[in-house]
């Protein structure tokens, strides 16, 4: 039988405490010689040996890409949920090169000794399967309930989840009895035995009950991947089995990969010249010679999904025809990496695939085959925008977190190229050593792809413009799959609708923008008493408006507690590194209230923006209400005064425009509400609510910025684009995405066909 899997090699090293370095020496060889794998007996209870555990972690930090396993890890000297969590934490450590395989034990006398407790050969095999089950559960991160299993052996009163290891960590199981092989068929990946120890037949008969135990249990043999261990001596003539020349040993195991179902050998030496031998004459000849039986037999290489995987599978996705590029680039429900990608910054998410392309060519296969699919499409770049839907429940996410490489093109026009996966802290940090920096929002979590196409209102959006005000050009792959480029000269009403509807278009894989040169900053925290809330508003405002252009300011305020005051929070940035120019930017927004607090620092740019990468794991749907206005009147102060202590928005924020924004003509971008000199949004817990307070005060708003706006109902459509503007963007959208396949998000829908060239010219593809 051939289970079809791809070969692997591996090594077994003996882990002697009598030179310590000797088995790492060995791993690091192994890792040299190009084996795939290196593995350790595991014996706790032997004082000639290392820890097998402690072995591990330090050769993983000795190596870089070899995978590490213990050969096999005794499981009643280490409580289960341990070897979950510390199985989880190598992997994650390791880049993924975690594989574990375990045992159930078996010197009963040494272990007894340790203070373990003697069991039955039934009793360990028992032992054995709930501690798989409780390894599972530990990596299990993505259930929101507590740990809790009542078994025999292990009991889980309600533990902790997590870490999720970073691949998925595959559990190998030794054993040769047929209780331990029907254990391997019903729950194990992978099977884990020692030739040497095996009668003749033995082996057949092993594969054999362990497919049947698999298919009893609902699984395809296929999921299980069948190593063993192999010792052998290289000699000039054949004296025995692996006991001769290099071409026996690839005809002897040849026929266990074709005709035994073996495809990961592991060779038990610690002799580095039988180990290079085996690497350099062996390995690559046996797997030409599969791969030439293979193709004559017509038999597929791969790998089958495990059971848990595919039972979490949605339907109307193709999992089995993916593109072969997307290997290893895709997510699914039950990989060990869904929990990190499933959600958003405040939206929770149940994708049934996320796909991470590494390319641009990839990027266009990945919308290939989700057009090809009967559920919703997401695109995501870092996942932390308010409104963005760049996840969904059961459809198909393109998170392009991947491509987030930031470079100079070029230093005299401080032109830089940004893929849209790119953190704008990361941005921030790469541009930093030229005394340069891009206006971009306020937190540096932000991917670069969802603000880049919407606007960018952030700390240096009053001196230096919107974000989209520095974009110069644009790679795009669009809904049919081919790649453009935009700019002001080349597919320029394509490059217009980018800036500031852009995700309704297409996927931008690059930005090019001309980038500012900024200095330190002046970063002041101000906390004052705006218990006269309205006339607060009011005066910061006023004070906003009327400063130099190198200032801007941001205030959130919400309701208080009982029996306590308003408090309100103005944070500011100055464009200036002088500290008299700071102080005399900020003395009227101090002037406002009375101030309670501050504190003033002179920073670069990039270290307000620095935050450490997380991981986004949001639960429901975020509550928002978001507008532009063009000057915060006595009207629009008390309006918002009443609807903070309404508590109806649990968070109210208001950011300064104006500025340079306005020196852009309206019509230039689809951003066009360039009057506005500020943007508001508030928080709230109930859509109903929100939107009934929101509604109330919308004759205040001159307009609306779309990345805070979660309400979907169409009319926030004309407050985002005037009219002129919207019906030019409908022209666009009939043009370059006439099926709208980019509708996850204020979705602007084709407008009904009209002759003229914007629905026939095709546009410049690169």
């Amino acid at each position: 039988m051939d289970y079809g899997h791809p070969l692997r090699f591996g090594t077994s090293i003996t882990p002697t405490n009598e030179l310590p370095q000797a088995p790492v020496e060995r791993a690091r060889l192994s890792e040299e010689l190009g084996f795939d794998l290196v593995t350790f007996q595991d014996h706790p209870y032997q004082p000639r040996f290392l820890d097998t555990w402690t072995l591990l972690s330090w050769v993983a930090a000795q190596t870089e890409k070899i995978h590490l396993s213990a050969n096999v890890l005794n499981v009643p000297m280490r409580p289960a949920a341990v070897v979950g969590r510390a199985s989880a934490s190598l992997d994650l450590l390791s880049g993924g090169r975690f594989d574990l395989a375990l045992g159930a034990g078996g010197f009963w006398d040494a272990m007894e000794a340790m203070g373990v407790d003697r069991l039955t050969p039934g009793q360990a095999v028992d032992a054995l399967s709930e501690a798989i089950d409780v390894i599972r559960g530990i990596w299990a991160a993505g259930e929101r309930s507590p740990l809790r299993i009542a078994g025999e052996h292990h009991r889980l009163q309600g533990a902790e989840r997590g870490p999720a290891p970073a691949h998925n960590v595959p559990i190998w199981v030794g054993g040769v009895k047929p209780r331990m092989l029907r254990l391997v068929g019903h729950k194990a990946d992978g099977w884990l035995p020692s030739l040497g120890g095996l009668q003749q037949g033995q082996l057949a008969a092993g594969q054999a009950l362990i497919d049947d135990a698999a298919a009893e249990a609902g699984r395809d043999p296929r999921e299980i991947r069948r190593l063993a261990n192999i010792t052998g001596t290289f000699s000039a003539a054949s004296e025995g089995f692996l006991v001769g020349p290099a071409k026996q040993w690839v005809d002897e195991l040849l026929l266990l990969a074709l005709e035994e179902g073996l495809s990961t050998f592991i060779l038990a030496s610690d002799d580095p010249a039988t180990l290079r031998r085996f690497a350099g004459e062996v390995a690559p000849a046996l797997r030409e010679a599969v791969a030439v039986e293979r193709s004559s037999r017509g038999t597929a290489e791969g790998t089958v999904p495990s059971t848990l995987i595919r039972n979490r599978r949605r339907d109307g996705i193709d999992y089995d025809n993916y593109p072969a590029s997307l290997a290893g680039a895709t997510i699914e429900p039950g990989d060990a990496g869904y929990a990190a990608v499933r959600s958003t910054y405040l939206r929770g998410g149940s994708p049934g695939l996320v796909l991470r392309p590494r390319s641009v060519h990839e990027v266009a296969d990945a919308l290939a085959f989700a057009r090809a699919q009967p559920v919703k499409l997401s695109v995501r770049s870092g996942g932390h925008g308010i409104s963005g839907r760049s996840t969904n429940d059961g459809g198909i996410v393109i998170d392009l977190s991947t491509l987030n490489k930031t470079e100079v093109v070029d230093a005299t026009t401080r032109r830089v190229r940004i893929e849209p996966g790119a953190r704008w802290s990361d941005v921030a940090a790469t541009l930093a050593p030229h005394g340069w920096a891009l206006s971009s929002g306020d937190y540096g979590g932000v991917g670069v792809g969802g603000l880049a196409t919407a606007g960018g209102i952030g700390w240096l959006v009053r001196a230096h413009g919107l974000t989209i005000d520095h974009l110069r050009a644009v790679d795009m792959v669009l809904a049919d799959g081919s790649r453009v480029h935009a700019s002001e000269t080349e597919n320029a009403d394509l490059f217009w609708g980018v800036r500031g509807a852009g995700g309704n278009f297409g996927i931008v894989t690059s930005f090019e923008f001309e980038a500012d040169e900024v200095g330190d900053v002046g970063f002041a925290q101000l906390v004052f008493d705006a218990t006269d809330t309205a006339a607060f508003l009011q005066r910061w405002g006023a004070a906003v408006e009327a400063a130099p252009r190198d200032l801007t300011s941001f205030l959130i305020i919400g309701r208080p507690g009982p029996g306590q005051r308003v408090i309100a929070q103005v944070m500011s940035v100055v464009d200036s590194s002088d500290a008299d120019t700071i102080i005399d930017r900020l003395q009227p927004l101090a002037a406002t209230a009375p101030l309670l607090d501050h504190a003033i620092q002179l920073l670069p740019y990039a270290a307000i923006l620095n935050v450490p990468p997380s991981t986004h794991d949001a639960q429901g749907e975020p509550v928002t209400r978001s507008a532009l206005a063009d000057h915060i009147t006595p009207e629009l102060a008390n309006a918002a005064t009443h609807l903070v202590m309404s508590g109806e928005s649990y968070f109210f924020q208001i950011r300064s425009v104006g500025g340079a924004v306005a020196d852009v003509a309206p019509e230039a971008t689809a951003y066009a509400h360039r009057s506005a000199n500020f943007q508001l949004v508030a928080f709230g817990s109930n859509r109903t609510r929100l939107d009934r307070a929101w509604d109330a005060m919308h004759h205040h708003f001159s307009g609306l910025y779309i990345n805070f706006e979660t309400d979907l109902r169409p009319e926030r459509l004309k407050d985002a684009y005037p009219a002129k503007t919207l019906q030019r963007l409908q022209a666009l959208k009939l043009r370059y995405d006439p099926d709208n396949v980019f509708r996850d998000n204020f979705n602007i829908t084709p407008l009904a066909a009209q002759p003229g060239p914007a629905a026939s010219t095709a546009p410049h593809q690169l």
